[in-house]
């Protein structure tokens, strides 16, 4: 049987990314190698709660909507998120998986549509970065940097211009260490093809964990 350390399972509005605003269910998976320091997810580094494919399956069945992210944490730790990600698939859910870009995306099925970190220096995490990662990405695909200070926004320009991608590329503040218009005057300042987003589900209900 194959098993996945889940932390959690919720129903809300995608916050981010392509399809924000859409009703969506999120499953979380526990762990991440990584200890960013905006991080707002540190409740998903431990715990144990091992669910089968199938219990997770069941779960999510009851709530009325296509739409499937995967999170954590870093899901791609575990390595049976690929057999989580197939299953979801086969049952033609459209299928997103956030990943923070530091671990290989080549063994994700094709068909899921990828969200993928690029951490900037304000992390402290950005020597993890997998730079050839960003070439996988396909147009379906999507490159987020989470920006929290005029360092990262001109850091992370440089690395859009240094590795062209097929992806849509995201900007997004880190809440309440740069306002949105900074980063929106940042953006129109140098011209940018980049999309800004804001976390839509915080300014909604905050950090409350499971929205």
């Amino acid at each position: 049987m194959v098993n996945l350390n889940i932390n959690e399972i919720f129903y809300s509005l995608q916050g981010e990314a392509r399809e924000v605003g859409l009703p969506t269910v999120f499953i979380r998976l526990t762990g991440c190698p990584l200890r960013c320091t905006y991080c707002d997810t540190e409740y998903a580094f431990k715990g144990n709660n091992m669910l089968s494919i199938d219990e997770i399956l069941t779960q999510i069945k009851q709530y009325n909507t296509r739409y499937v992210c995967v999170t954590g944490g870093e899901p791609l730790a575990q390595i049976n998120c690929h057999v989580l990600l197939d299953a979801l698939i086969k049952l033609d859910y459209q299928v997103s998986l956030e990943t923070s870009g530091s671990i290989d995306i080549s063994a994700v099925n094709s068909a899921v549509s990828i969200v993928m970190d690029v951490k900037t220096p304000s992390s402290n995490e950005s020597k993890h970065n997998k730079y050839d990662n960003i070439d996988k990405l396909q147009a379906k695909d999507q490159l987020k940097f989470v920006i929290g200070s005029k360092d990262d926004f001109d850091w992370s320009v440089d690395v859009v211009s240094q590795y062209p991608t097929k992806a849509g590329v995201l900007f997004s503040p880190v809440f309440e260490a740069i306002t949105p218009t900074q980063l929106a005057n940042w953006i129109l300042d140098k011209q940018l093809n980049v999309r800004m987003q804001m976390q839509m589900h915080k300014l909604l209900w905050g950090d409350e964990p499971g929205r």
